[in-house]
């Protein structure tokens, strides 16, 4: 098994590689492992690569002038995670990506994925597809802050990703909803309560 077999499984769900292709990919993939805590990428970096995440769960936030930390979102196995904005531009990261668990991902450095465009123009369609895809949740998310309750927004959160709730301490899940972890406890009695 190579070391980014994962990934491949991945890609294949989404393209057809054939094995030069697939040897190409490999020759700039690179798989590295972070303990829990430890910052794939800190706020000021300029952030250098992107991250497939084998295994782990990691969380992409920001900390605000009064100190106070935002989570933007949450990645497990199979989901991509970095600040985009400063990998496109090579530019200081806005955002924080930091494991919440031993975490093993598989890494591109930018100018070797600018190269595989060329060299593999099926990825450059797939990432495409995929920054059409994060644009059109990202929306999703911010109709669902204007119009939902944050009881609304929690029930949608555990019926979305199930798994991530099981995996993640209830303050983080309550700074990814934009309230207080008192107030999520109390939707949390409340459900109860119903059922």
């Amino acid at each position: 098994m190579y070391d980014f077999d994962p990934l491949i499984n991945y890609l294949k769900e989404f393209i057809e590689l054939d094995q030069e292709e697939i040897d190409l990919i490999g020759n700039y993939a690179l798989r590295r492992k972070y303990l829990k805590n430890q910052y794939l990428l800190q706020q000021g970096d300029v952030c250098r690569h992107l991250n497939f995440v084998v295994k782990g769960c990691t969380k992409t936030f920001v900390v605000d002038l009064m100190g106070q930390e935002h989570v933007l979102h949450f990645s497990i196995e199979n989901w991509w995670t970095s600040d985009l904005g400063s990998f496109v531009s090579q530019t200081p990261a806005d955002f924080n990506v930091q494991c919440l668990e031993p975490t093993e991902v598989i890494q591109f450095g930018y100018d070797g994925l600018q190269l595989l465009y060329e060299k593999v123009p099926k990825l450059d369609k797939f990432f495409r597809m995929l920054l059409e895809k994060a644009l059109v949740s990202s929306q999703k998310r911010i109709i669902r802050n204007f119009s939902l309750t944050a009881k609304e927004q929690y029930l949608a959160f555990k019926k979305q990703y199930p798994e991530m709730e099981r995996r993640i301490p209830q303050y983080l899940i309550a700074s990814y909803l934009g309230i207080t972890k008192e107030f999520l406890s109390k939707i949390k009695s409340q459900l109860i309560l119903e059922q």
